[in-house]
């Protein structure tokens, strides 16, 4: 699968699933993508953000949209990198973000970007092929995880 039809096969997807299906798949993806441990913070974040981003990794998957927005805004407030955040950590908030924006306003287009985000955090591990991007057994797990969580 061209990686332009997995888009279109994950927007399919995202476009069919239920409410719940929606709600599931978010908080599991974020569960699976924010690993505090795994992320340097030290020079990219103050104190108070960087015990914010463990909160809400910790949290990403029971608290509520008002609970995770206070949790991004003190992480925002508190970036130290100017514009050249590691990607690691910039994955991870963009996906808080996501979810969180899903959580607020149930837009789907959200979920398809958290997706995508979750793509992308495999591909950058195992470099897939544009033109075969199931190729590799990560990212044919990975896409399959998506298939199954959202036609659940």
């Amino acid at each position: 699968m061209r990686y332009d039809e997995l888009e279109a096969e994950i927007r399919r997807l995202v476009t069919g699933a239920g409410d719940e299906s929606l709600r599931v798949f978010g908080a599991e993806t974020v569960e699976r993508m924010v690993r505090a441990e795994d992320l340097l913070t030290e020079d990219e974040l103050d104190e108070d953000a960087a015990a914010a981003l463990a909160v809400a990794c910790d949290r990403a998957r029971t608290a509520g949209a008002a609970e995770l927005r206070a949790l991004l805004t003190r992480i925002d407030d508190g970036i130290l990198s100017d514009g050249d955040m590691d990607p690691a950590l910039l994955t991870v908030v963009s996906a808080l973000e996501h979810l969180t924006t899903y959580r607020e306003t149930g837009r789907r287009d959200e979920i398809y970007e958290l997706a995508i985000r979750s793509i992308e955090q495999v591909d950058h591990q195992v470099s897939a092929a544009l033109d075969d991007f199931l190729a590799t057994p990560e990212m044919a797990a990975e896409y399959e995880r998506i298939r199954r969580l959202l036609t659940a």
